[in-house]
C-alpha cells in the first residue's frame, strides 16, 4: 500500500476476529521497523512487551478494563517508558557516535567532534534527565529561566517536563508499530484505559518504569470500526504564517 492507503486504512478496531490469528513474528518485524521512529536525542528510553500468552493475555484483559479489543485481541504490545536506563542508554549512543565520527569524518575533525559527543551525552544528558525528587528539576528550571533572560532556550526542563518528552517519544515509535501493522494488513487499537499498576505487576516492569499504551493486534471483524472517520476539517486545525 502507499503511505495514503495505509493511513486510509488503519482505524482503531474494537473488535477482532478470534478466527484468524496473526503471525507473531510479522507483529516482531513491525517492532523492529519502529526502532527506526525517532526519539528526543535519540535516547530512545522505551522499551516494548509483546503478548502472545493466552494466559497472560487473559490476565491483560480486567487490568485493561475488560474492553473489547482487549478481550478479542489475538495479541497485545505494551510500550513503556523507561526514565531509569538514562545513563546506559546514553553511554550506548555515545559509543556509537565515537565510532560514527571515526568512520565518517575527516581525521583533523575527529577529536573536536568526539569531545562534543562526550560532553553531550557524558555531562548534558545526564544533567537534563537527571531526577532527584523533583529537586533536579527545580534547578534546571531555575537556570533555565536566568539563562532565558539573555538567549532563547528550552523552557521545558522540570522532570515532570522530561517525563512528558520520554512519552512523547514512546508516542512516535507506538504510532510507527501502528502504521506498520496496517500495511501488513493487521489492525491495531490503542488503549489508553488500563489499570497501570496492574499491568505493571503483571510484566514485572521496575517502580520508575511507565506505560504509555498498551495496543490491541488482530483482524478486524466488520463491527470492529464504529462507522465513518470524524476529523476536523483542516481549516480549523491548519496555520500558514
Amino acid at each position: 500500500m502507499s503511505l495514503e492507503e495505509i493511513l486510509n486504512h488503519r482505524r482503531s478496531v474494537r473488535h477482532f476476529d478470534s478466527a484468524k490469528p496473526i503471525d507473531p513474528e510479522r507483529v516482531k518485524a513491525c517492532l523492529q521497523l519502529a526502532t527506526l521512529a525517532p526519539t528526543s536525542s535519540n535516547m530512545q528510553l522505551w522499551e516494548c512487551y509483546h503478548i502472545t500468552d493466552k494466559s497472560m493475555l487473559e490476565k491483560m484483559v480486567p487490568a485493561c478494563l475488560d474492553q473489547l479489543a482487549a478481550s478479542s485481541a489475538q495479541q497485545l504490545v505494551v510500550f513503556i517508558t523507561r526514565p531509569d536506563l538514562i545513563k546506559r542508554r546514553a553511554q550506548a549512543v555515545l559509543a556509537f557516535e565515537q565510532d560514527n565520527v571515526r568512520r565518517n569524518s575527516p581525521a583533523e575533525k575527529q577529536e573536536k567532534r568526539i569531545r562534543r559527543w562526550q560532553l553531550y551525552y557524558g555531562k548534558f544528558i545526564p544533567l537534563w534527565y537527571g531526577r532527584c525528587f523533583g529537586l533536579a528539576g527545580l534547578l534546571r528550571k531555575a537556570l533555565v529561566q536566568v539563562i532565558g533572560l539573555f538567549r532563547p532556550i528550552v523552557r521545558q526542563a522540570s522532570e515532570a517536563d522530561m517525563r512528558v518528552v520520554m512519552h512523547k517519544s514512546c508516542g512516535l515509535v507506538a504510532q510507527t508499530f501502528m502504521l506498520a501493522m496496517s500495511e501488513v494488513g493487521y489492525d491495531t487499537c490503542p488503549l489508553e484505559g488500563f489499570d497501570s499498576w496492574r499491568v505493571k505487576r503483571l510484566l514485572h516492569l521496575p517502580y520508575s518504569a511507565d506505560i504509555n499504551m498498551v495496543i490491541a493486534c488482530g483482524i478486524r471483524l466488520p463491527d470492529g470500526v464504529w462507522g465513518d472517520r470524524f476529523r476536523l476539517p483542516l481549516s480549523e486545525i491548519y496555520h500558514r504564517l
